[in-house]
């Protein structure tokens, strides 16, 4: 196996990706603004040559106003001589101005290209950055931004006072959709989820999917009284899919700032609480199945009842 070369002098290494220095985003900026202070050298050249060639302009009719004809003119050695030299000067700062234009023109138009290849880099990093904060089934944010920004709101709550609300979400049944319906219905019913979770929360909400059917809401600035009007409007639903159809339900927690909190003691008690919850919801739905099982049952017991009771015998009256 051939070794990996060297760092060159303008190169830099990350891990074992070699990144040139001459093509970062800072050498490109420092090269940029170098480029800016030559344009605004050239601006300045034609400013004072300007203002040079009206000089010289300004001299030359003064040195040639008072000659009446031109044989005067060529009578005169010293006029004559510094006409001469005064339009070959001119001579010389036109030259310049046109090499200066030149210059002028190639380097607006290198800089033209400098900024389109700037956008296009800013753009092609404001993409990589969405990649690498955004889950790619649902387009909520990821587990690791999620965390960096709890870590974030819970800072600025300390400092603040303001309350913070966090929502851990998770959905009842996820599997047996899974099971019944494949892993394309449950990737459907992932994205469906959480485009209704986007327009149930607030702006200034942030929505995270860890993982599977788990999710992280974070309400900043969010009373405790106000998290329930924020969950009323993500209410169960009925999906169809091309075999049928499904009801999708979830589980929740919520927990509240404390002073002192960290990110995982406010998700470790997010999810305790969901877990309850979803405890108290199994518990009730396996309720009502062994009531209507027992109605069935009862249901049934009478119906045998009813038929082996013995046929009333008919009265013949003659």
């Amino acid at each position: 196996m051939n070794p990996s070369p060297a760092p060159g002098i303008g190169d830099t290494s990350v891990g074992a990706v070699p990144i040139d220095r001459r093509r970062s985003g800072a050498f490109r900026g420092r090269a940029l603004g170098q480029e800016l202070k030559l344009l605004d050298r050239s601006r300045s050249w034609f400013l004072w040559s300007g203002v040079l060639m009206l000089c010289l302009l300004s001299g030359v009719m003064a040195l040639v106003a008072p000659m009446r004809t031109w044989f005067e003119f060529m009578d005169g050695g010293t006029t004559r001589t510094s006409v001469l030299a005064l339009l070959l000067v001119m001579l010389v700062v036109q030259v310049v101005s046109v090499w200066e234009q030149c210059h002028f023109r190639a380097l607006r138009d290198h800089l033209i290209e400098q900024m389109a290849t700037a956008t296009q880099q800013r753009a092609r990093a404001e993409e990589f950055y969405g990649l690498s904060i955004l889950d790619p089934l649902t387009g909520l944010y990821n587990r690791r931004f999620g965390e960096r920004r709890l870590d974030e709101e819970i800072s600025r709550s300390a400092t603040t006072g303001d309350p913070l609300m966090l929502v851990a979400l998770d959905f009842d049944l996820f599997k047996a959709i899974n099971d019944r319906h494949g892993h394309a219905a449950g990737d459907t019913v992932l994205k469906e989820f959480s485009r209704r979770l986007r327009r149930a929360i607030r702006l200034s909400d942030v929505p995270i999917r860890v993982g599977g059917d788990e999710f992280l809401v974070i309400l900043p600035e969010c009373p405790a009284d106000q998290v329930q009007t924020v969950l009323s409007r993500l209410t169960s639903f009925d999906l169809k899919l091309d075999d049928g159809s499904v009801h999708v339900s979830y589980s929740r927690g919520v927990a509240r700032y404390q002073a002192g909190d960290t990110a995982t003691a406010m998700i470790k008690r997010a999810d305790e609480r969901l877990y309850a919850n979803k405890a108290q919801r199994s518990a009730s739905a396996a309720a009502d199945d062994r009531g209507h099982e027992l109605r069935r049952s009862a249901t049934a017991r009478s119906s045998e009842a009813d038929a082996s009771k013995p046929s009333p015998v008919p009265v013949l009256y003659s």
